[in-house]
């Protein structure tokens, strides 16, 4: 007997004859498969795959070292000692706290300007060890053990460094907000070159932005001041 209705015969075949295999897919009632095995298969690999990725972007451990040996601090402030301008500062910051705000805030430093507090101009301009940094971008954490120098440290008692006297005497100043990490890259310049030529003070200032426009007297500041120094005065 046969269910013509449905084309198919108690044998479970088609009306066409052909045998009825679900190839190991489970069906909706609209006839579509739910899952197959090519699905599963392709599942799990995408989901091997994964894994291998995160566990490739894991940080390497150094060898010996345990994660558990790792010290974490903060959030909360903690007390770190500074040298700056020769002198040893005791104070309190969080682990986030900038070297330009620990100066500012903290130590009442505020020749040190803050601008555009992400490393574009250099008003925040500071040594670290005899090297120009911009202070907004340096961790007040990374700078325990280093020689710091701020502009307030460049003066000695009541007489101004050559380049700030020659800063003064060239009118190389204008709103002011940048004229610390100005001088402070141009001191930096003369330390390591006695006779720079202009195009030296144009390099060693290129990363120092005044909106005033003060270049040309900021140039002529500088090569004033190695003049003098190089007279020995």
């Amino acid at each position: 007997m046969s269910n013509e209705g449905n084309g198919r015969d108690d044998r479970g075949s088609t009306a066409g004859g052909a045998p009825d295999r679900d190839n190991g897919q489970a069906s909706s009632p609209g006839g579509s498969p739910l899952f197959s095995r090519r699905k599963f298969l392709a599942g799990t690999s995408l989901t091997a795959a994964t894994s291998a990725v995160l566990e490739a972007c894991k940080p390497a451990e150094a060898p010996g070292v345990s994660r558990k040996a790792v010290e974490v601090i903060g959030p909360s402030p903690i007390p770190i000692s500074l040298q700056i301008n020769g002198k040893p500062r005791t104070l309190s910051v969080e682990p986030r706290a900038t070297l330009a705000d620990a100066l500012r805030v903290e130590l009442g430093l505020t020749g040190t300007k803050v601008v555009c507090d992400r490393g574009a101009c250099s008003a925040c301009t500071v040594w670290l060890d005899g090297t120009p940094v911009c202070s907004c971008m340096t961790f007040a954490l990374d700078a325990v053990g280093h020689a710091i120098t701020t502009v307030e440290g460049l003066a000695r008692g009541d007489k101004l460094h050559p380049v700030q006297q020659a800063f003064v005497e060239c009118d190389a100043a204008q709103c002011g907000f940048c004229t610390p990490g100005m001088v402070m890259s141009c001191a930096a310049l003369l330390q390591r070159n006695p006779s720079p030529t202009l195009d030296d003070v144009r390099t060693a200032t290129s990363g120092n932005l005044c909106r005033c426009g003060t270049y040309p007297k900021v140039f002529e500041a500088t090569l004033v001041a190695a003049r003098r120094l190089g007279k020995g005065s």
